[in-house]
């Protein structure tokens, strides 16, 4: 039984598959480089795959999604490539490392930040966002949810500060993409983070960013190399996408994307957000049953993912979580997840917590083993 759709989700579906080792056993080409058939196969996957992107996210313009292999390298060469010197930025006490350590990086550079404040069940304090506004912020980054806790951050409030005040707005979606409907225009998103493995349900390896015709002119590219175009300069291209993408694409990456965002669409992100919530909801009330277990973050299934982080005084949790796999086949993650200061934030810092997070293809029966098994490991 696996609750580690956090992390990364599993299964996937059957055609994620078949799209990689079509890709492998019948394309095999590179795109922008060879002039023959295969290689336009190939090109039309990756541009039918940009469209997909912008389907799911409501932005008009493919050629403003970058592929690239994850989402932690995607951060990076935002952050990196538009922050400068004397920038400072604000961030969620939520934050995962994917954000953290390219900003603590930054710092030696001169780039400085402020944490906005969040309560010990993960929401956001917005009322603190204005006094923490300096001259010089120059962007709000924020994740879209907590992948310790599962409590969402209201991006769409967040999203529609920004403008107001003139800051760019970078959402990382690891949590939610897939999973919780985002609209880049709506809310205001002037760059957001994507990777494909997780709510996406595509393989790992595949992930990338997409930017607003105002923002990539403003990001310097972190990594150059050929691209295909303009093979007469050394010069970087300035147009979309080859300003980011540089060397050799992931392609069978691509593929299995490409299979799973149809999936998602055909299937619909919101049938499959009330599957993981009904799921999550008869984990919580169940999980309350049990003594001495305490749920961290929000206690049921409003506003917030399908991450259920808990603690407990009986049993260390690295043991919990290896006799859950050991003895029940049940799999988790323990530990502090990437994300430090949330922990600090959610007063579980240093012990960190152990952490389910279900999948839509997860079902009540898994749900009432893995509870049985929790109770019979605490009890001893």
């Amino acid at each position: 039984m696996y609750f580690d759709n956090a992390c990364t989700t599993f299964p996937k579906p059957a055609s994620v598959s078949a799209a990689v080792v079509h890709y492998m056993q019948s394309i095999g080409a590179n795109i922008s480089r060879g002039g023959y058939e295969s290689a336009y196969t190939a090109d039309e996957i990756v541009i039918e795959t940009r469209e997909l992107i912008c389907e799911l996210f409501n932005y008009p313009n493919c050629k403003n999604v970058i592929f690239t292999p994850n989402i932690t390298t995607s951060l990076n060469m935002i952050l990196k490539g538009f922050l400068h010197n004397g920038d400072h930025v604000l961030v969620s006490a939520m934050e995962h490392n994917a954000v953290m350590r390219p900003l603590i990086q930054l710092q030696t550079s001169g780039v400085e930040f402020d944490r906005i404040p969040c309560t010990e069940d993960g929401e956001l304090l917005f009322e603190e966002v204005p006094r923490l506004l300096r001259p010089n912020t120059k962007a709000i980054v924020m994740t879209h949810a907590s992948n310790v806790c599962g409590t969402l951050l209201p991006i769409q409030k967040v999203g529609s500060f920004c403008k107001e005040q003139g800051l760019a707005f970078i959402i990382d979606s690891a949590q939610t993409a897939g999973v919780i409907p985002i609209d880049m225009q709506a809310m205001g998103i002037d760059v957001l983070a994507f990777t494909g493995h997780k709510g996406l349900l595509g393989p790992q390896g595949i992930g990338g960013f997409i930017t607003t015709e105002a923002m990539f002119p403003l990001i310097n590219p972190l990594i150059s190399g050929g691209t295909g175009s303009l093979s007469h300069t050394e010069e970087v291209p300035g147009f979309m996408p080859d300003r980011f993408e540089a060397g050799t694409m992931n392609l069978p990456g691509i593929f299995g994307l490409h299979a799973a965002l149809r999936y998602l669409l055909e299937t619909g992100i919101d049938k499959i957000r009330e599957k993981e919530l009904e799921l999550t909801a008869r984990f919580l009330k169940k999980l309350k049953s049990l003594p001495d277990i305490r749920i961290i973050g929000r206690p049921d299934i409003t506003n917030r993912t399908a991450v259920v982080s808990i603690q407990t005084t009986k049993r260390d949790l690295a043991e919990i979580s290896f006799e859950l796999d050991n003895r029940y086949g049940v799999m988790t993650r323990v530990g502090l997840h990437c994300a430090p200061n949330a922990h600090k934030t959610l007063k579980t810092y240093p012990t960190g917590t152990l952490r389910f997070s279900f999948g839509h293809y997860n079902t009540n029966k898994e749900v009432d083993y893995s509870i049985e098994a929790i109770r019979r490991i605490t009890d001893g």
